[in-house]
This record gives structure tokens, sequence and C-alpha cells, in this order.
């Protein structure tokens, strides 16, 4: 099964949800992430995923269109822009909504609170992921 992950710029929530559907999910899913934009991988979801053992640093930031596959199975949208601004894919889109760690951590005191935010991002993101693929069919209605 082919599940893209989709964010407006393919830096935080669709990384750590690529990240945590390969380590959790590999045996089932083949995983993408992508974005309407290119923004870079965001270093703080790097070293957030990391200290829950999940190591994204090789992964990159990627447009739609530099995806090496262009059918899925599943598109699964994690912001509201990627949603509202999803080109049209076959098959079933289907939005799940995270906050933006970047924007909840420009307003923190410190580094720290700065990172409890992706962390918190974080653990929602793989509550999710360990729900699939039964949440997919749950929120396409079936």
């Amino acid at each position: 099964m082919k599940i893209l992950f989709l964010c407006t710029g393919n830096s935080c929530r669709s990384q750590m949800a690529e990240g945590w559907a390969r380590q959790l999910k590999g045996d089932i899913f083949e995983t993408y992430s992508a974005g309407i934009e290119k923004h870079g991988l965001n270093p703080s979801a790097v070293k957030v995923m990391a200290e829950a053992g999940v190591d994204i640093s090789g992964q990159r930031s990627s447009l739609i269109d530099e995806l090496p596959v262009t059918e899925f199975d599943y598109v699964i949208t994690l912001c509201g822009h990627a949603n509202e601004t999803c080109p049209f894919f076959p098959g079933p889109k289907i939005h799940v909504g995270f906050d933006d760690p970047p924007s909840l951590a420009a307003e923190a005191q410190d580094e720290a609170e700065a990172l409890s935010h992706y962390r918190r991002v974080r653990d929602e993101i793989k509550a999710f992921v360990e729900g699939l693929p039964e949440s997919l069919m749950e929120k396409n209605g079936g």
C-alpha cells in the first residue's frame, strides 16, 4: 500500500509521519512525504524524532512533482493549507490536521519550551500512524 503524507513545506509534520510510518508500519506501507512548497528538513523535527529512536536525518524535503511515484492508495494531508491546495491525485485523499510546531515554537520563551511543541505533535502523529491502516478506512467512510 502506497501512502503520501502531504504538508505545506515538507519540513516537519509530513517528515515525522513518514519516519513513524517507515519505522512502525514499514512492512505494510511504502511511504512518501512531500510538500506544496519545499522548506527543507526542520532540525528540531530531526532532534525530537531522534529522541524517540527514529532517524529522519536522511530524509529530504520534496515537492510533489519530485516524487518517484505518482499514484498512491492514500494521500494524507496533515495541514489545512495542503488540504485546500492539494493537486488532484487518483484515489482517496484524507485530511488529518496537526498543529504546526514551528509556528507554536516561535512564541516559546526558550528552547525547552519550543521543543515541547515538537514533542507533542510528534507523539500525536505517532498515535495516528499506530492506528493505520484501520483509521484510514474509518476516515474514508469504509
